[in-house]
């Protein structure tokens, strides 16, 4: 589930949540919607065989009916609470000033195999509840091991988490473990930025988000190392859109590029998307390979990643790309340029990659490291040039690494098909499915859009779309009140739900 960022502290905040019925280019009068009285959603996921739908917000959880009907709602904050505090002051006195604080949602996951909802907050260093689907009845808040902290950075829309076991990995419903990778702002020395954690299917149980291995040496954790916090202090990865495909986990991610950026704080950042995979059944994290990501229309680049979407092509769309119907695609949205993460360009594009190409990419790249080609080329984890290691190991599509020639970054930039690209409106968001076998993507826009695109027919070999860009304009302005949107999706059959968050006139866009 890809989550979008919101202004979630500053501001005036009017959520709105809006169910669309049907596909049909124009707004339907059938336009039902949920608005919280304190504001602030953050989070939107859909219960895949029920239909319910469960909100993240600034200090409530909420669980709607497939009509969005309210049928229960959590609360989450305020918090007696004070960032600078670790460990929470409800478990070590802290000697900061505390203060009533607004509890953000930042993760919200859904467990299958154990009938639960992980929501995950930004105070008390970011712990995480259990919530019963059913009635949302708060199982458990793990907060007495330095394990059950997450971070406290509380921007939305920068943190994913994609959970494995149970009833997802055809496991009987039995306990699984969650991939979850944030930002730290700083604090290495507290947070890892990737990890992946123990899922016990009893919440108070000690070993709840321990890490799946860890010994003297190594454990199941990426952290940024102080080398490259104290040469890039601004350093920092944000985990845009996160997914499990096979026996593989990947996340599309933002962090800043530090072979374009002085380390002179007073110079121009520059930021670079990457694509980062790892094996599920990978404890020790050998497997961690990343790759520069984005897209090229007209000699213009696309580097900033604003949201992603995973699907299967229509059978038009399947033919079009020379792929079968059962292979998975990536819609994802860019935005132009390197430079202004917080608030990007107008001008994005929509792009596709097929996850066939991104895989291929990724074995070409082992390959040639285990022939004892280039170096690893990971400067912001290793710190340093390290040199590829000749091999005789055969790498297949299945290889999960080994204890050398690892951590391992791309070299070259993994470029997707162009779809559309909007000059004017800033696309922030997209979903996508197969309707009647035509491919047809929504894609949310910063400036009060929501926009309808069909692909009956892509050319090969060339960077167009025959018979593209039917809009659906759904303009939610109010008036003259000048008021951005920043809109989000996910697109279910027959129906479509839409995340619309509008913020006050100069709106945070991350």
């Amino acid at each position: 589930m890809s989550t979008q960022p919101t202004s979630p502290l500053g501001g005036h905040l009017f959520p709105i949540l809006l169910l669309l019925l049907g596909v049909s280019a124009t707004i339907p009068s059938d336009l039902r919607t949920f608005s919280p009285p304190e504001g602030g959603l953050t989070h939107l996921v859909l219960h895949n065989k029920t239909g319910e739908v469960y909100l993240g917000a600034v200090n409530w959880i909420f669980k709607l009916s497939s009509n969005l009907t309210k049928l229960r709602s959590h609360v989450t904050g305020p918090v007696v609470d004070n960032e600078k505090c670790y460990p929470p002051p409800g478990v070590q006195s802290c000697p900061h000033e505390l203060a009533q604080t607004s509890n953000v949602n930042k993760l919200l996951l859904l467990d299958y195999g154990q009938n639960r909802l992980i929501a995950c907050g930004s105070t008390s260093q970011g712990i995480c509840q259990f919530l019963r689907l059913d009635d949302l009845f708060k199982l458990g808040e793990p907060h007495h091991r330095k394990e059950h902290y997450l971070s406290s950075v509380a921007e939305a829309g920068t943190m994913s988490g994609v959970v494995i076991g149970g009833e997802a990995a055809g496991g009987g419903g039995g306990a699984g473990k969650l991939f979850v990778g944030t930002p730290i702002d700083g604090k290495s020395e507290y947070f890892p930025t990737l990890s992946s954690r123990k899922l016990m299917a009893n919440e108070e149980n000690a070993d709840m988000f321990s890490f799946v291995y860890q010994d003297e040496f190594v454990s199941s954790q990426l952290k940024i190392p102080s080398d490259t916090l104290s040469k890039f202090p601004a350093f920092d990865i944000y985990y845009i859109y996160g997914f499990s495909s096979e026996q593989f986990v990947y996340y599309l991610t933002m962090q800043l590029d530090t072979q374009l950026t002085s380390p002179d704080a007073s110079g121009e950042q520059f930021f670079t998307s990457k694509i980062v995979r790892l094996c599920v059944d990978d404890p020790k994290f050998y497997s961690y390979v990343e790759f520069p990501i984005g897209c090229t229309k007209d000699g213009v680049e696309y580097r900033l990643v604003q949201d992603a979407y995973l699907s299967r092509p229509g059978a038009k769309l399947a033919r079009s790309l020379g792929i079968t119907e059962d292979e998975e695609v990536l819609f994802t949205v860019f935005a132009q340029g390197q430079k202004n993460r917080a608030k990007p360009p107008k001008e994005s594009a929509l792009c596709l990659f097929t996850l066939r190409r991104i895989k291929e990419k990724i074995k070409e790249r082992i390959q040639s490291c285990y022939r004892g080609e280039g170096k690893l080329s990971l400067p912001w984890l290793l710190n340093k040039e390290l040199a590829c290691i000749n091999s005789p190991l055969q790498i297949d599509d299945n290889f999960c690494g080994q204890d050398f020639n690892q951590p391992l970054g791309g070299t070259t930039t993994i470029e997707g098909l162009p779809l559309f690209v909007d000059k004017d409106d800033g696309m922030t968001s997209v979903a996508a499915y197969d309707y009647h076998g035509h491919t047809v993507a929504f894609t949310g826009t910063r400036s009060g859009r929501i926009k309808k695109v069909l692909f009956p027919e892509l050319c090969r070999g060339q960077e167009r779309i025959s018979g593209l860009a039917r809009h659906l304009t759904a303009n939610c302005q109010r008036g003259d009140s000048g008021m951005a949107i920043d809109c989000w999706e996910v697109a279910v059959p027959l129906w479509m739900v839409y995340l619309v968050l509008l913020e006050g006139p100069e709106p945070r866009v991350r």
